[in-house]
């Protein structure tokens, strides 16, 4: 038990490798000396305690000194762990009662706490069943250690004092087994009940039991850092230091996965209006914050049906970005977050979460206006629509020269058409590549006419600057693609290989930013994963962490609401499909039945009656009705054949007093009473009448033996009996 919680709290990171070898080791070595003089007395155990506590308090500074830039509480709680191990091997060495063995018992849960706080990998399921079924063993051989303990002094009195009994024990003993060896080969199956009826019965707990704000202390390894292109000022190219890594950022659940792979979607972080040749930044960094409503929501726009709503589900590992990735035009948040803040071009942050993990559903409003009205739209831009429209002073002029030429030999002469002309071009004359060249003092114009070769924050910076010189507002947008597709889960996993940066064209009368993307087609990663069995078992893997994340780790107030209306609505779904085919199957039975008879006095008609499919139907229907009347007389049933055993059981038991009654009131009349002390034989014995120790062996046979008597031997009994009262008479 004890073994099994500190491999817990050593998988959840909570203690390092080398003092779990040295603790595994010291508990190994402590098995081996118990019972021996190696073990500690109770107050030598104290002395080292007090003498300790002084080193454990320096622990705890030295920690908080040296990790003061990292989160300060969980330099105590590592502090808290080193003691808590060190007390339960001080325990463990010492000689122990049974208030000891409690402490250690105490101490390993505390341990499971501990490791359930740390952990947030579904690995610890596993453990954590490993512990339940080491614990109910444990206190199962506790209580039958400690029961027999107290009764043998009662069983050595009894022994002493009754010979008959210490036969009896030595013939229980030989039959059982000694040394309760059966109860304890019976242990791994007790516990294994145990542990079902402990998941059983806590997991509906788990899921039903009302949430409150606030969670356990979690601890996140190997959290996403150096998250760059994701703030107010982006140098060109640095998303490229992304590209190159395969690490999760985060999974995404939508409503329906089919439609955001048929629209391509990608998730929103940030959008950047400003470029000066090499940065692209925010003009106004500022946001507008709002605390959340009921039910944990931020609503920041609206829209004119809720059917033009793609809902989305985030789970963002530890990243060291306050921003809330969604679907383009989010119009709400719903999340366990203190405040969401939202900026004038649509970006939306929180708190910090570099050391856990958060998550959160997006609501957005996917949708764009038909492509005939994007093409008819020629409404000037107002005012505040300037800044989108700027490009650098320094910018060369081969670049505005080039948007004019493809807008005029591909004839676009509106706004939507310069920007897919535009788009295209880039798409299909320029390769994408993470081995960056393009430098120099213009690096845009280094791309475009040199190396014709870039990432996608070039494809995106050279889109928005060329769109921009032919006097169409856009803005850059850096976030994820859709991500891989994960069947088992029905999630995408967006890795970090997944930034990308794209452009959003303003079309005044439709008040929307539409997307445009330049990045090459083949570089995107948005498939089905990887095939065979390796893959398809790494896809159940994060299925199954993706499940722990959602109703286990992230599980609160909002989850319980769609779990439970979820399973409203199988449930409904379910009840709806039952009565439809109760009803096509009745109908189908009445219609077979009509068809049986052609008529009156006309006979049956067989080929309707041989219907293969509804006389199987009727069969089965019939086959179901005797079941379910059978188990539901078995009780009836099986309680009417207790009651005639016990009755006849009894009638026998009866019958065995009476005829001996009869034969004791007969000898009592001619003087001959039984002692207290004497046994029926004893007596029979001491009477010396051969009539009575036949009744008396009778007896024995019928009340201690369970035994019946023949119809002969009742008629010998009837014959003795009446013999022993002619007798008297």
């Amino acid at each position: 038990m004890i073994a099994a919680s500190t491999l817990a709290l050593a998988v959840s990171g909570g203690v390092g490798a080398g003092l779990a070898t040295i603790f595994f080791a010291l508990l190994v070595a402590a098995w081996m000396c118990e019972g021996t003089r190696w073990q500690l007395s109770a107050r030598l155990g104290l002395i080292v305690l007090l003498a300790s506590l002084p080193l454990f308090f320096l622990d705890w500074k030295l920690r908080l000194f040296s990790e003061s830039i990292a989160r300060p509480e969980l330099s105590g709680l590592f502090s808290l762990v080193h003691f808590i191990l060190f007390l339960a091997l001080l325990k463990i060495w010492q000689v122990k009662a049974d208030r000891d063995w409690l402490f250690l018992y105490l101490i390993s849960f505390f341990k499971i706490l501990l490791a359930a706080g740390l952990s947030i990998s579904p690995f610890f399921l596993l453990l954590l069943g490993l512990y339940i079924l080491c614990a109910s063993s444990t206190v199962v051989c506790f209580e039958i250690r400690k029961a027999r303990r107290n009764s043998a002094p009662e069983t050595r009195t009894q022994i002493s004092l009754e010979p008959t009994r210490l036969r009896l024990l030595r013939h229980h003993l030989s039959s059982h087994g000694t040394g309760g060896g059966g109860e304890v080969r019976r242990l791994p199956l007790v516990a294994a009940v145990f542990v079902l009826l402990i998941f059983s019965l806590a997991l509906p707990i788990f899921f039903i039991a009302p949430r409150f704000q606030g969670g356990a202390l979690t601890r996140a390894e190997g959290g996403v850092t150096g998250l760059v292109g994701f703030s107010d000022e982006v140098t060109i190219g640095e998303i490229a230091k992304l590209e190159r890594s395969n690490q999760l950022v985060m999974r995404v659940r939508v409503d329906d996965a089919q439609l955001a792979r048929q629209r391509d979607l990608r998730w929103r972080g940030v959008a950047l209006d400003q470029f000066d040749g090499r940065v692209w930044r925010r003009s106004d960094p500022r946001s507008e914050f709002q605390t959340p409503k009921e039910g944990g929501l931020f609503p920041f726009g609206t829209t004119t049906a809720l059917d033009r709503l793609t809902t989305q589900s985030f789970f963002i590992e530890p990243v060291d970005t306050p921003v809330l990735f969604a679907a383009p035009r989010a119009v709400a948040i719903q999340a366990a977050l203190p405040f969401v803040g939202r900026d004038r071009e649509g970006g939306l942050v929180s708190r910090e979460h570099s050391q856990e993990r958060i998550a959160y559903r997006a609501y957005s409003d996917t949708t764009e206006p038909p492509v005939e009205q994007l093409r008819s739209d020629v409404s000037p831009y107002p005012r505040s629509m300037v800044r989108y429209l700027e490009v650098p002073e320094n910018l060369d002029p081969r670049v505005a020269a080039l948007t004019r030429q493809l807008i005029v030999s591909n004839r676009a002469g509106n706004r939507y058409d310069a920007a897919r002309v535009v788009e295209e071009h880039l798409k299909r004359e320029f390769q994408y590549s993470l081995d960056l060249k393009a430098g120099g003092g213009d690096p845009l114009a280094d791309f475009l006419f040199r190396v014709r070769a870039g990432n996608c924050e070039y494809f995106s910076t050279s889109l928005a600057v060329m769109l921009r010189t032919a006097d169409v507002a856009t803005r850059v947008v850096n976030g994820f693609q859709t991500g891989e597709y994960n069947a088992a889960a029905d999630a995408f996993t967006v890795r970090q290989a997944d930034a990308h940066s794209w452009v959003e064209v303003y079309f005044p009368e439709t008040d929307a930013w539409v997307t445009f993307d330049a990045t090459p087609p083949d570089t995107r990663t948005n498939g089905d994963g990887a095939g065979g069995l390796s893959g398809h078992l790494q896809q159940y893997a994060e299925a199954l962490e993706l499940f722990w994340i959602q109703y286990v780790v992230s599980y609160d107030k909002q989850e319980q609401r769609l779990l439970a209306n979820s399973l409203r609505e199988q449930l409904g779904t379910y009840q709806l499909t039952a009565a439809q085919t109760f009803a096509e199957w009745r109908d189908g039975m009445i219609a077979t039945w009509r068809q049986m008879w052609k008529g009156e006095g006309e006979g049956v008609n067989l080929a309707a009656l041989l219907d293969g499919r509804r006389l199987l139907g009727l069969v089965v229907l019939l086959l179901l009705a005797g079941a379910l009347g059978f188990w539901a007389l078995r009780g009836p049933l099986k309680s009417w054949r207790t009651r005639t055993e016990q009755t006849a059981a009894q009638r026998k038991f009866e019958t065995a007093i009476s005829f001996y009654q009869r034969m004791t009131r007969v000898l009592a009349n001619r003087g001959l009473l039984r002692a207290a002390d004497q046994t029926p034989l004893e007596f029979a014995l001491s009477t010396g009448i051969p009539e009575v120790l036949s009744v008396t062996n009778a007896y024995h046979r019928v009340r201690y033996g369970d035994e019946d008597l023949s119809p002969a031997e009742a008629a010998r009994l009837e014959e003795w009996l009446r013999k022993l009262e002619e007798q008297e008479q």
